[in-house]
């Protein structure tokens, strides 16, 4: 079976820096997936991604090493059979709360007798191996999303979860459930001090953390703390953000040097 490149680099000792696609396109897919990410998401939450469009960027995608994932839209185990069948290689889900909702989301990520993953894996085994169904379990990932002053509260139970491969801070709705704005790299000493927090106790039970950060700056602040799995931003915010430099810089007769 393929390889999935996120395990190793965990083994490693080393941190994934993860790709986030918003936009159902297989050509922005591909892209992506050139520029040299360890991986890359598909967001059928809050991006515009349906699962006819993610199977053509999944397709896009394997045209390269980059390790496929998907972001489904909740803790419902028909998405995540569907994602995973069709070659995602780990599924990150939002809003889990406490350990029964970490074991539910785990269990539709494996086959019996680990869970109760129906098997199917229609381009998963063209994308991972004809021995797909013999080795799923103990490749594709589950990862659940850590975003509420619940979650942090039964945060220890939730990484107890057995076959729970990974967690990932959603720093938005955490900073929204502890009563502050919501955005990118929260500021606020509580806000920091959970992160922190979750970070030291993902690392004493053995378990990789994620956050999502909107820069550079930020995510190196948060590979300090230990975490194992930074995003930045997405292609979407990428692109508006290298635009917005660009035509700044032109109006202003002044080149940008982070403009190509």
């Amino acid at each position: 079976m393929r390889e999935n490149a996120i395990r190793r680099i965990w083994r490693e000792g080393r941190t994934v820096v993860n790709g986030w696609l918003a936009t159902p396109c297989a050509a922005a897919a591909e892209g992506m997936a050139h520029q040299g990410w360890d991986s890359i998401t598909l967001d059928l939450q809050h991006g515009l991604i349906d699962y006819p469009s993610a199977v053509h960027q999944l397709r896009a995608i394997s045209t390269t090493q980059t390790v496929p994932l998907a972001r489904v839209p909740w803790n419902e185990p028909g998405i995540i059979m569907k994602l995973l069948d069709a070659g995602a290689y780990g599924i990150i889900c939002p809003m889990i709360d406490d350990d029964e909702q970490a074991r539910a989301f785990v269990g539709a990520c494996r086959y019996a007798p680990s869970g109760y993953r129906s098997v199917g894996p229609l381009r998963a085994t063209l994308y991972g191996g004809a021995d797909y169904s013999r080795h799923a379990n103990e490749t594709v990932l589950a990862i659940a999303m850590i975003e509420t002053r619940r979650a942090v509260t039964n945060l220890d139970a939730i990484l107890e979860t057995p076959g729970l491969d990974g967690i990932y801070v959603g720093p938005s709705d955490l900073s929204v459930s502890m009563g502050h704005a919501a955005g990118f790299d929260p500021d606020s000493p509580d806000v920091l001090t959970a992160i922190a927090a979750i970070a030291e106790a993902a690392d004493r039970h053995a378990v990789p953390a994620g956050i999502h950060v909107g820069s550079v700056a930020y995510g190196l602040r948060m590979m300090e703390l230990g975490y194992r799995f930074i995003t930045i931003l997405s292609e979407y915010r990428l692109m508006t953000w290298a635009a917005g430099n660009a035509v700044a810089a032109i109006r202003n007769g002044q080149p940008d040097p982070s403009a190509p």
